[in-house]
């Protein structure tokens, strides 16, 4: 099984005037029960894979309430969900991670934001903008704009988005419309305290369910002419009861300060950041009062006139905090001011990068910049003198260091079976030349570091194959495609499959079934080994033998499909090179299928220790280097990559260079050898089992094997 929420689940029954200690996701998690919520659903995706896991994992607890939980296949899938909630007074909450996420889901939330909601609505974002994105650096809120669906950005601080979520329901309601958080890495994993509610059970459910549908009513659809009317409305009596409830339910926090002749506007997501670099700039107190009068918006979208006009009035300039571009607030807050007739210069992206993420140290710089023009006689020496220990700092450390730090990207994890598969293409190579290859979202995009280096595109989840389209009839030979299981039944089965075979295409593409959504927190596909297999297969590094994805490859009427095991590097190398020369146009696939090390390692681990404490025999498989074989070329570490494959100083004093070593890290994949062998290099590798808590007839045979080798070694 994937992560176990025990303890979140806990989390999640928690009754009136309890505290709940635990992570910002899991406090959104808790906030939709308390807002009585009929139906959730999602895609899992960094940093909000928690929010639908746990609930998941709670389906028991799910039912008692009524609440129905449905893990989609994408987003679109789970934004259409959310059509429950046009005709129907229930609640509904989907999520998915940022404006990648959005983008698939775009076609239902335009249709939903036009037909309007009668249930209350919210779509919970992970923003993956800035450190730790693994996203396209675009902004979740133009899609709010361009779709008219309000946006909340709360505050970090847990109890305040609670709340958040309480009264994004409420705002739904209030204007017809669906509501969206946008939620960021930091937000998603801070720890933090609130006082709990009782959970509502939802007033329309599967436990209370319905009569039957509403009576026909075609202006409910967004089919024309109706969507005529829809348009009328979002931009008339929906926008403005969104703006009145905002107004009236003071969603935005207003922070007064001294300085009354300045403020700041800053996205509430932000605050906790701004806060910081104010106190650094000794501009607020450990308490987080601030000199500098604060508008935290919590709602970024939509913008109330009243709102900004009081705080702008009587002030000489404004600094808007934004992060990303465009810089919709800071043009949307001009636009209102000039029609006001309120003269507060606006400062913002001329002052801040237009690009990258709004650290404490950026918005610091920034506002010392704004002082410098708004409020010259300030005395900053203080923050100035802060800011210039970073610069010292930075200048002390590339002093020291001859050279830059060698770079540490991301990688594979150790044993993973998708690094044997492209140590497999790099031998093919030899032979077949280097192809062009078309990446994919997911685990294998790391192919893309060293020492593998390969992939000429990354277009989208499940989309390696549909993006080789435009290139083959350009190549004298066939194109190779890279996509995952859970691209595969994400996007990759239609986007990718059924349109080259529609269009007649000839391309290899390669399949990696490793059993999970695995980058993602190891989610279940519809291709996931069931629990029983997964039981039996523990001391195995192979999937159950389902072979749902190879059925629906043939259903699709692909001919040519092989399936191999990941770890079989001569065997993978061997099907790549027949599949590149195979006859005749049309689809070639390779399946390679091995089971995610991470999964197969936590279930692993916590049988072994079980054995071991019940003082049963195990067996494990691990890898080692003779030293005294060992050349030093090193060849196998360009192929590999394995972060268990390192090297170190040979004992032999004659031996100028390290040799190789395989570390503790080592979980006996044999992918080592496999590549040793395939590759045909030297036989320095050898493979050794381990016995704990051995049997009778193993030390007897140790004894014997001890006996003979001694027999055999000099004096």
């Amino acid at each position: 099984m994937e992560r176990q929420f025990t303890n979140e689940i806990a989390l999640l029954k928690l009754r009136q005037g309890e505290v709940f200690r635990g992570e910002g996701i899991l406090a959104v998690t808790k906030a939709l029960l308390q807002s009585g919520v009929s139906y959730v659903g999602g895609y899992q995706g960094a940093p909000i894979s928690a929010l639908l896991d746990v609930m998941v994992q709670a389906r028991e607890y799910m039912r008692e309430l009524g609440v129905h939980v449905e893990a989609c296949t994408n987003e679109a899938a789970a934004a259409a969900m959310l059509g429950a909630s046009i005709n129907y007074p229930a609640r509904g909450a989907v999520t998915w991670k940022s404006i990648v996420g959005t983008n698939v889901a775009s076609d239902a939330l335009s249709y939903l934001s036009t037909a309007g909601v009668t249930g209350g609505t919210l779509i919970v974002v992970g923003e993956d903008y800035g450190e730790g994105a693994s996203v396209a650096l675009e902004r979740t809120h133009a899609v709010a704009l361009k779709s008219s669906m309000w946006m909340l950005d709360p505050r970090p601080d847990l109890a305040n988005i609670v709340r958040l979520v309480e009264k994004g329901f409420e705002l739904s309601e209030a204007s017809s419309t669906p509501v969206m958080m946008e939620l960021r890495i930091r937000a998603c994993h801070m720890n933090g305290t609130f006082v709990a509610a009782d959970n509502r059970a939802p007033a329309v459910s599967s436990v209370h369910k319905l009569a039957g549908p509403p009576e026909f009513f075609y202006e409910r659809l967004a089919h024309p002419p109706a969507t005529f009317k829809h348009e009328k409305l979002k931009a008339g009596s929906r926008i403005q009861a969104a703006r009145r409830y905002i107004r009236e339910a003071q969603l935005n926090e207003l922070y007064e300060g001294r300085e009354s002749s300045i403020g700041i506007v800053v996205q509430g997501g932000l605050y906790n950041n701004l806060l910081r670099a104010l106190s650094s700039l000794g501009l607020a107190d450990a308490a987080g009062a601030s000199d500098i009068p604060i508008l935290a918006l919590n709602v970024v979208y939509p913008l109330i006139a009243e709102e900004l006009s009081a705080f702008c009035a009587g002030k000489s300039a404004l600094l808007v905090l934004e992060e990303g571009q465009p810089e919709f607030i800071e043009q949307d807050l001009g636009t209102l001011l000039r029609r006001a007739d309120i003269q507060t210069r606006v400062h913002g992206k001329d002052l801040l990068p237009m690009a990258g993420e709004y650290t404490t140290e950026t918005i610091a710089r920034g506002i010392e910049k704004f002082l410098a023009l708004a409020l010259p006689q300030r005395d900053l020496s203080a923050g100035r003198a802060w800011l210039q220990s970073i610069d010292a700092l930075r200048g002390q450390a590339a002093s020291l260091f001859a050279a830059p730090l060698p770079a540490r990207p991301p990688q594979f994890c150790t044993g993973c079976p998708e690094r044997p598969v492209f140590a497999a293409i790099r031998l093919a190579e030899r032979e077949i030349g280097t192809p062009h290859i078309s990446g994919d979202i997911g685990c294998h995009a790391f192919a893309t570091f060293e020492p593998f280096s390969m992939g000429n595109t990354i277009l989208g989840y499940g989309m390696g194959l549909a993006s080789s389209a435009g290139v083959a009839p350009m190549m004298s030979g066939r194109p190779l495609a890279i996509m995952g299981d859970g691209g595969f039944w994400h996007n990759g089965l239609l986007s990718g499959v059924a349109s080259n075979l529609l269009n007649g295409g000839d391309a290899v593409l390669v399949i990696l079934k490793n059993g999970y959504a695995s980058a993602t927190g190891t989610q279940e596909l519809l291709s996931s080994p069931p629990e029983a297999a997964r039981t039996a297969a523990l001391g195995q590094s192979s999937v159950h033998a389902d072979r749902s994805i190879e059925r629906a490859l043939k259903g699709m009427g692909v001919r040519w499909i092989k399936t191999v095991g990941s770890y079989r590097v001569a065997k993978m190398a061997q099907a790549l090179r027949e599949a590149f020369s195979a006859p005749g146009r049309g689809l070639k696939v390779i399946v390679a299928e091995g089971e995610c090390q991470l999964e197969r390692q936590r279930r692993l681990k916590p049988a072994v220790a079980a054995m071991l404490g019940a003082g049963k025999r195990v067996l494990r498989t691990r890898f080692g280097v003779d030293e005294e074989v060992c050349s030093g070329d090193h060849s196998c570490i360009r192929l590999s990559g394995c972060p268990s494959l390192t090297i170190k100083q040979a004992d032999d004093p004659l031996k100028v260079d390290p040799v190789a070593h395989v570390n503790n890290d080592c979980v006996g994949c044999g992918l080592c050898g496999e590549v040793a062998h395939a590759a045909v290099l030297c036989p320095s590798f050898y493979r050794a089992e381990i016995v704990q808590n051995p049997n009778l007839w193993d030390r007897l045979l140790f004894a014997l094997r001890s006996r003979v080798i001694g027999w055999l070694q000099p004096a």
